[in-house]
């Protein structure tokens, strides 16, 4: 099997996303010694609960707590977020920067608006940062994979092409969540209901690999394996 590290690139629509999809795989892959970035695309507000320096102290312990690389924010408009050229010239322009291997988006099925341009602006940049002859800032780079993480507002299920195993990372995944008070602990009802989904998301999809706990991946491509080793 491969010890050669990666850059990975995280994309939130806003700031919890990542750490509701993704937080427990975040928190691995750093404990394996790669690199990861996250760029949240907007401040997430306004919200019932929040404001924005709320959220940006929020924001600080949740990234501690995963330990990642680097976090970015495009500060593009919450409630409001659409593919066109801003937005994919100013996250095509975070991708040079960063240069990963390996892109995250939100995954294309889901009821919230901004979750879904999300994933498009994901996927336009990604094709925008290898363009020559472009105002872009930094150097041509093309990621090589995109992986989409399944937190949706639809109540559906969705096949994942994987699941990873993070029955290791778990509680520090949901210490990152729960860092986010004005979303998802502003009374202890909330925290108990948004838990629970946690926790039962979790050990269902671990349930499917034979683990305490999993988060599934979606993707448009195929995915090969290097060495039959890999699967679990």
């Amino acid at each position: 099997m491969s010890d050669s590290k990666i850059t990975i690139l995280a994309v939130s629509t806003h700031p919890d996303d990542v750490e509701s999809g993704m937080g427990g795989s975040i928190i691995k892959f750093m404990k394996l010694g790669h690199e990861v970035h996250i760029v949240d695309l907007t401040n997430g507000e306004p919200t019932p609960h929040g404001t924005p320096e709320i959220r940006h102290e929020e924001c600080k312990k949740a990234t501690d707590i995963l330990g990642v690389s680097g976090r970015t924010n495009l500060g593009l408009t919450n409630r409001y977020l659409f593919d066109n050229k801003e937005s994919r010239h100013r996250l095509a322009e975070v991708i040079r920067r960063v240069r990963p291997h390996i892109m995250f988006l939100p995954c294309w099925e889901d009821a919230h608006p901004d979750h879904i341009q999300a994933t498009q602006i994901g996927e336009a940049a990604r094709f925008y940062a290898k363009l020559t002859k472009t105002d872009l800032a930094g150097e041509p780079w093309y990621p090589g994979r995109i992986l989409y993480y399944l937190w949706s507002h639809q109540r559906v299920h969705l096949s994942p092409a994987l699941i990873i195993d993070i029955s290791d990372e778990f509680e520090s995944k949901v210490e990152a969540v729960k860092s986010y008070k004005s979303q998802y602990a502003y009374t202890e009802e909330r925290w108990h209901a948004v838990n629970g989904a946690m926790r039962s998301c979790g050990q269902y999809f671990g349930s499917l690999i034979g683990t305490q706990y999993g988060e599934p991946f979606a993707s448009r491509e195929k995915l090969g394996l290097r060495d039959i080793r890999d699967l679990i």
